[in-house]
Parts: structure tokens; C-alpha cells; sequence
């Protein structure tokens, strides 16, 4: 098969500097080495490599080191890693595009000497803790965790009651950035959380059928003391989370070109060494359309990708519009979810066991397409831009 094209069939990649290339090369060998043997694995077991965390450290791709780099490198990097293990890609973005890039866009100068540094160079994690129990897409409004302002002899700090659920890293993270709703004020603010807090009970989410290898968890806050200078200074509203989450939603976006090409890569593999009727798979017409639609959809993903990274690398972030990027996610992960739901088909039954790693891809699918905003919600956002009405309340 080595004489078969690429997935990237229109060669998106020769857009990128000889320096971006040499890079994608390093991290694909990388991953090649040390993840895709072993992340079925850790799927199954539902257990995250630690380990490993050096050794992505090293790879010089946190969020300050990213500023170097095309938005399409950056982009590429993620479906790269998606590629691989969609859970580890997972990590890094909640890490750095969450909670690195929190710290580098609100952080006060005490806060960055503090946490930046272990942060960038993974000595220590992060989470973002923003979707509650109740509350999902409606945080925004709905939001119930609060944080109480106290002055007392010791100064000024802040207590925090209430529930997060599904945060991301959260069994595991050094500190959280977790936002809740000023009790006087009404304002959403964020907080840096030391996750070893007394009041913080951290409790993982069992039985789940996707990403189990990222570990969420149900927070509980109970009286909980988090001093003033743990305040994102830089966080006013919950409009300033929307840097955060637009780019954020470009990311998964592009984990939904990356688990595209993975499903590509595996079905196309066992189409050409399977046999059955004496022939192998690849040989019928019903398959290769399969295969054809499959790339097809991955392809278009792929193109929407490159364009929406023209468009932050023209001004730096502010070409793409939060609407774009809504498309964008809505899209490619429709997409998405036909190409996989395509991949598992061709794999017949061997499709829905784990030793052939499209069932993983299958249904990691699924978190891909819910998180970040759901379908239906990105839908609306784009929907309200086109039209100039709101069907979303």
C-alpha cells in the first residue's frame, strides 16, 4: 500500500513553511511511535498516560510556542494528533487552548510568574470548568455556581459553591479555570482553582462510550476559599469567554478533519486486505464508492479548515467571525459522522470491536460532534448570522 495516495489527497500539506513541515513530521513520528500503538488500549482501559506528558512537553507545541506558526500548522497539528487518539488530543486542547491560553489572555503578571511556565511545559495541568450539571449550552443565563466576595482581617478572597460536570483532565489537573456567577453582582467571573482545595470533591465519570481515555469529572464545590489574587483580573462577563471558546471551537473542528482520516486510513487498509468472495473488499463498487464519499467528506472538511485558517492568519484572530466558526464545527462534523458511520460499515462486525480501532474512532465521533457546542446550537449561531433572527430562544 505504500504506493497509495495520501488522505490529504490535494496536498493542503505543501502549503505549509519547510519548517511547519519538519515539525508535522516530528509529531507524526512521535505519535506513530508512542501513541497509536497503545491508545486502543488505554481506551479500553479507561485510564490516561501520564507518562507520556514529558514527551509531548518536548515536542515544543504548547500554546506560547504555537504564535510561531501558521493557524494551518496549528490546525493540522490537532487532526494530527486526533489522527492518532482523539482522547489525547482532547487533552491538549483543554490544557493549552483552554487553560494555558486563559492564563495568557487574562492572566495577571503575578498569575502568568506563577502558573505559566510548569503549565506550558506540562509539570503541571489544567482544566476549564464552565458546563454544570443542569446547564450545558445554557450556562451562559442558567449558571448556578457562585462565588461570594468576603473582606475579613485575612484580605479579601472569594467562596464557591456549586457543580461542574464533564470538565475535561478534571480527576487529574493541578488547578482549574472555573467560572461562577458573582452572588452580588450577578457578573460571571473566572478563577484559578487549586483542584487540592479544602471544599473541591472531584469524582470521575464512569461508563461512558467515548474519549474514555479522557478523564471527566463531576466538581463539587463546597464552601470553597479561593484568595483575590486567584481572580482572573481580565474576566468581567461571560463575553470573555468567547476568544476562548471561538478558538476552541475551530480545534474541534479540526479534530472532526482528523477523525475523517483516521476512519479513511483504517477502512481503506482493510478494504485492500480483506478478502471475501475470493476478491478483496476494495474490489467492489459498493466499497469503493463507500471509500470515495469517505474521502470526499474528508476532503471538503479539510478545504473549509485551510480557508478558515487563511482568515485568522490575514489579522491575526479577528477575520473569523464566531458564526464562520459555527459553520464550520456544525459542518465537518456532520461530515464527520458520516464518514465514520461509512468506515464502520465497511469493517462489518470487525467494525464494532476495538481490536480494530474504527469502533474507538466511531464512537469518539460522537463526543466530537456534541462538545464545544452542540450541532444544533452551532447551527442556530450560524442560522441567526444569515437570517438576523434568533431561533435559538
Amino acid at each position: 500500500m505504500t504506493d497509495l495516495p495520501e488522505a490529504d489527497f490535494y496536498d493542503v500539506e505543501s502549503l505549509l513553511t519547510t519548517g511547519e513541515a519538519a515539525k508535522l513530521a516530528q509529531l507524526r513520528e512521535f505519535l506513530a511511535a508512542e501513541v497509536a500503538p497503545h491508545a486502543v488500549d488505554w481506551w479500553n482501559d479507561a485510564e490516561f498516560p501520564a507518562h507520556i506528558l514529558p514527551h509531548i512537553a518536548a515536542l515544543g507545541l504548547a500554546a506560547p510556542d504555537r504564535r510561531h506558526f501558521s493557524h494551518l500548522f496549528t490546525g493540522l497539528v490537532v487532526a494530527e494528533m486526533t489522527r492518532a487518539d482523539t482522547s489525547l488530543a482532547t487533552f491538549f486542547l483543554v490544557h493549552h487552548d483552554l487553560f494555558v491560553q486563559a492564563l495568557i489572555d487574562f492572566g495577571s503578571e503575578d498569575q502568568k510568574e506563577r502558573l505559566l511556565a510548569d503549565a506550558v511545559a506540562l509539570r503541571t495541568t489544567g482544566a476549564f470548568a464552565l458546563t454544570e450539571p443542569g446547564h450545558g449550552s445554557d450556562v451562559a443565563g442558567g449558571m448556578v455556581t457562585t462565588a461570594r466576595r468576603v473582606v475579613d482581617d485575612g484580605g479579601t478572597h472569594w467562596v464557591l459553591n456549586g457543580a461542574k460536570r464533564w470538565i475535561g483532565n478534571g480527576t487529574f489537573c493541578n488547578h482549574m479555570l472555573l467560572w461562577a456567577k458573582d452572588a452580588d453582582t450577578g457578573q460571571v467571573r473566572g478563577f484559578i482553582l487549586d483542584a487540592s482545595l479544602p471544599g473541591v470533591t472531584r469524582t470521575r465519570i464512569e461508563h461512558k462510550i467515548a474519549l474514555r481515555t479522557v478523564q471527566n469529572a463531576d466538581i463539587l464545590l463546597d464552601d470553597v476559599r479561593v484568595d483575590e489574587r486567584d481572580r482572573f483580573s481580565g474576566i468581567g462577563s461571560f463575553g470573555d469567554t468567547n476568544k476562548l471558546l471561538r478558538a476552541s471551537r475551530i480545534s474541534v473542528a479540526w479534530q472532526a478533519v482528523g477523525q475523517q482520516l483516521a476512519a479513511f486510513d483504517v477502512a481503506r487498509a482493510y478494504a485492500v486486505e480483506r478478502h471475501q468472495f475470493g476478491r478483496p473488499l476494495a474490489s467492489f463498487q459498493l466499497v469503493q464508492g463507500q471509500l470515495v464519499k469517505m474521502l470526499g467528506n474528508a476532503t471538503a472538511s479539510l478545504a473549509m479548515m485551510v480557508r478558515l485558517a487563511a482568515l485568522q492568519d490575514r489579522d491575526g484572530d479577528g477575520d473569523a467571525t464566531m458564526a464562520q466558526v459555527a459553520l464550520a464545527k456544525a459542518h465537518t462534523t456532520a461530515a464527520m459522522r458520516e464518514t465514520v458511520a461509512m468506515g464502520r460499515s465497511i469493517l462489518g462486525g470487525n467494525g464494532i470491536v476495538t481490536d480494530y480501532r474504527m469502533a474507538k474512532i466511531f464512537a469518539d465521533a460522537e463526543a466530537v460532534y456534541t462538545y464545544e457546542g452542540s450541532h444544533e446550537v452551532n447551527t442556530l449561531i450560524a442560522g441567526r448570522a444569515i437570517t438576523g433572527i434568533s431561533a435559538i430562544v
